[in-house]
């Protein structure tokens, strides 16, 4: 074995955040975002698991997603998530789905997009969150109480509480934060336990999502986020 092949470090596998949801390592073609998937097998001959975001396309990647029942659906949360798309899609034969006014950022391929919200499944559903950019989109699983997919329209802050993060690119503010407002109206403690963040998945300090997410959420002073100045 020469020194680049010592040298070469195999990639992480995917870590169960429950029992059908998994998280990806970060991915530096999304800027370090991290990816999910879903399982939601409804027969041995038909899945309809859900891959939100892109992981880093690897062999490794691929064969865990094909032994897990392949991907039907690859859902981008934002522009940021896209990532090797053409390539996922390519491999696995999955239907990408994005917000409209995002889609036009991959032409190369064939996409499904929606304006408001897109159903998936009984337990999944996604819907538009704009703000952090023209097209950001969350996906909400009812399972385990409701588990949110962030994107980055929230994030674990460095006490790893969720919090909307203004940034040097975030497309508009004032709407990111009603966006969050319209989360307290449309779920409550019994429908959001969970949040998983697309990204700044370090702050939570090997926790795997960030529980509690309805009451941390209406802990959040928006009033006060409305003069919050951009992160670098």
């Amino acid at each position: 074995m020469d020194s680049t092949e010592q040298s070469k470090t195999p990639p992480k596998a995917p870590r169960r955040v429950f029992d059908t949801i998994f998280a990806f390592p970060p991915n530096r073609h999304t800027l370090g975002a991290t990816a999910y998937l879903i399982l939601e097998n409804d027969s041995p001959d038909q899945a309809s698991n859900i891959l939100i975001d892109c992981p880093a396309w690897e062999e490794s990647t691929h064969q865990f997603l094909q032994d897990h029942g392949g991907v039907r659906w690859l859902f981008l949360t934002h522009r940021g998530g896209i990532g090797q798309v053409a390539k996922i899609q390519d491999a696995l034969g999955c239907e990408v789905v994005i917000q409209e006014q995002e889609a036009y950022l991959i032409p190369e391929i064939s996409v499904t997009s929606f304006q408001y919200e897109f159903v998936f499944s009984p337990t999944s559903r996604a819907f538009w969150t704009p703000g952090h950019s023209p097209g950001c989109a969350c996906l909400h699983h009812s399972e385990y109480g409701g588990v949110l997919f962030t994107g980055r329209h929230l994030l674990p802050t460095r006490e790893g509480q969720p919090a909307p993060l203004r940034v040097s690119k975030t497309f508009h503010w004032p709407r990111q934060l009603r966006s969050v407002k319209r989360l307290l109206d449309d779920f409550n403690s019994e429908t959001l336990s969970y949040l998983c963040p697309g990204a700044n998945s370090g702050f939570l300090r090997g926790k795997r999502a960030i529980a509690n997410a309805y009451e941390q959420l209406q802990q959040l002073d928006l009033d006060a986020y409305e003069h919050a100045k951009p992160l670098l």
